[in-house]
């Protein structure tokens, strides 16, 4: 046969008939390619389908998911487009939201949901998707009770029980999360990132045997983890077991030499050790894994400052803008004490917390008298505080500052020290320099205060729960309730104490509770100006005594803050301040029976006590 009658043969000859489900047919074929993990020739057998039926909806919406899966997320979107078009099905909408979310549309996903509703279809699935674009709108609230919509429809689901726990541990409902994490746990009994956040959070809800419990089954689990090393350490730390957490970090650091986590947290250990040396051989091992380690920047700095080196301690701070911060942005320069600011309009601005911005309002006269008008930025609480500060033209909120335009330079309330180059000798420590309480208020405090019969002394005896040394700094009041007697009057200065305290506080009648009665700083200021003798550990109540002038005993842990420097019982920011120390780690009853012997050499000077002179 010639070509030309081949050919002739071949175009006359009738086709094959064509099986109706041929689509059909090669949409599982393309399948069970994909179960084998041939997904090119899942993609030929999908192309093969949609040349049998153009609009072969399952067809479409599986080369849409094999799109995402290469990564090309426009065709995914055009494939699943055309699904929809043929058929509305929970999986195709699920597939459209899905390419959707990881194009970072979260708010066109919630219409795709919206539009299931409308058509009456529901599934774990679709709430899934819901949840995640929730939490892409940063809606975390609306996104726990979408996962909390999946577990009704199946309660089996481990992924949505965990997101639930992570999502309401970013609320700050710990307890909430711990019951979700506690589920997914029970799904998925051995899964360590699971573990390991079940343990944070009951370390952070201070349920330190079961955190330490935890990390241990996550450790015999996976034995080569150093995530899961550094977890135990922490949780040893805040147990005050810092021997023991230092060898935690040296193990994860035999198995992963450059982890960073470890090196700041055995940098930190090392501190509160008192191993100076060592800690400051750490950080310059972390600037080696990273010259831009900011944190080893920072405790660097700290410890500087700890050790007296202002120079290089104040100047070592300034390595915090590497980090994110609170910190208002300002299109204006920063000033850090260069140039003449004569006449310039200048914001000094809060960018840490109270305590901190009480201390160093000191230097806010010195820079008006640098020729500045000064505007402070200071947090809400401590407004009618600071309102009539000496040398501040105007005094508003830190979420007021960044609107503000008409000024030329800006300082963090934190950097002042470094813009006027302190150092230990040249400290700014005028008896007081807070302005003086407002008569009113004073007078509101006397009347509940009646008679000025025995010494009045006022006690902190905890500071902020959250802060990361607070199982450092703070005192039980079971401990502190030893230095009472009938000898003095005792006043309460605690806001919201903890809850072990609150039982304490009803069974202790020597303390005079009036906190309900505080409203802001300069209600306590009032009551502090009332009083002879404030007795406190490290909290913005030191810093606010002190800054008055008044007398001020302040009990400090065996390493304290940087700012309390190392081994004297004075302090060089606040004259009427006395230290009293811990001489030996967590042991506070020594603190405190060395405060009750004093206080009692004090009562018993009563008839020549003058008022402002129980140091």
């Amino acid at each position: 046969m010639s070509h030309r009658e081949r050919r002739a043969s071949h175009t006359t000859a009738k086709p094959k008939p064509v099986q109706p489900d041929g689509a059909a047919i090669l949409y599982e074929t393309a399948l069970r390619e994909i179960a084998n993990g041939r997904h090119a020739d899942a993609e030929g057998c999908c192309h093969l389908a949609l040349a049998i039926d153009a609009g072969h909806a399952p067809t479409l919406n599986l080369l849409s998911i094999l799109a995402l899966q290469a990564g090309h997320h426009d065709a995914a979107l055009q494939w699943v487009s055309r699904a929809i078009q043929q058929d509305v099905q929970p999986q195709y909408l699920l597939t459209l939201g899905t390419v959707l979310q990881v194009q970072g549309r979260s708010d066109e996903v919630i219409k795709v949901f919206d539009k299931a509703r409308t058509l009456g279809l529901e599934s774990p699935d679709l709430w899934m998707l819901r949840a995640n674009a929730l939490i892409g709108l940063q809606q975390l609230a609306d996104a726990v009770s979408s996962f909390q919509r999946v577990l009704e429809l199946n309660p089996q689901n481990w992924d949505a029980a965990n997101q639930c726990g992570i999502t309401l541990q970013r609320l700050g409902r710990l307890d909430e999360a711990l019951a979700y994490l506690d589920l997914s746990d029970a799904l998925r009994p051995n899964h360590v990132p699971t573990l390991l956040m079940r343990g944070a959070l009951l370390n952070a809800l201070k349920r330190f045997d079961e955190a330490l419990s935890i990390c241990q089954r996550a450790h015999a689990i996976e034995p080569g983890n150093s995530d899961i090393c550094v977890k135990t350490g922490i949780v040893l730390r805040t147990m005050r077991r810092d021997e023991e957490a230092l060898e935690w970090f040296e193990r994860a650091l035999a198995l992963q030499p450059h982890s960073r986590n470890a090196l700041h947290d055995k940098a930190a250990v090392l501190t509160k050790l008192r191993r100076f040396d060592e800690a400051f051989d750490i950080y310059r091992r972390l600037k080696d894994v990273d010259p831009n380690d900011a944190l080893a920047d920072l405790g660097t700095a700290h410890l500087n400052l700890l050790l007296g080196h202002f120079d290089a301690g104040w100047a070592g701070r300034e390595a915090r803008w590497k980090l994110p911060s609170a910190y208002p942005r300002f299109r204006q320069p920063m000033w850090q004490g260069q140039g003449d600011i004569t006449g310039k309009a200048i914001v000094i601005a809060a960018d840490e917390g109270l305590g901190d911005t009480i201390q160093f309002a000191r230097y806010v006269p010195m820079v008006a008298a640098l020729g500045a008008r000064v505007i402070l930025a200071v947090q809400k609480s401590l407004l009618p505080l600071l309102l009539n500060m000496p040398g501040v033209s105007q005094c508003i909120s830190v979420s007021e500052a960044a609107e503000l335009t008409a000024i030329d330079v800006h300082c963090p309330i934190m950097s002042l020290p470094f813009a006027c180059r302190t150092s230990l000798e040249t400290i700014p420590a005028p008896v007081s320099y807070l302005p003086a309480p407002d008569p009113k208020r004073v007078q509101f405090w006397e009347e509940r205060l009646g008679p000025h019969e025995k010494l009045r002394v006022g006690l902190v005896w905890s500071g902020n729960p959250n802060h990361l040394d607070d199982h450092n700094r703070s005192i039980p009041l079971t401990t502190l309730s030893r230095l009472l007697s009938d000898e003095a009057t005792f006043i309460s200065l605690q806001k919201e104490p903890k809850p072990e305290d609150k039982a304490a506080l009803q069974e202790v009648s020597r303390i005079l509770d009036l906190t309900g009665h505080l409203t802001d700083f300069a209600d306590t200021a009032a009551l502090i100006s009332c009083l002879d003798l404030v007795i406190t550990v490290d909290t913005s109540v030191a810093h606010l005594s002190g800054a008055l002038g008044r007398p001020t005993w302040t009990l400090l842990s065996y390493t304290p803050d940087y700012r309390w420097l190392l081994d004297r019982d004075d302090s060089p920011w606040y004259p009427t301040m006395r230290l009293f120390r811990q001489r030996e780690r967590r042991d506070w009853a020594e603190v405190v029976e060395q405060v009750r012997t004093t206080l009692h050499e004090v009562i018993a000077r009563r008839p020549l006590f003058a008022g402002n002179s129980a140091q």
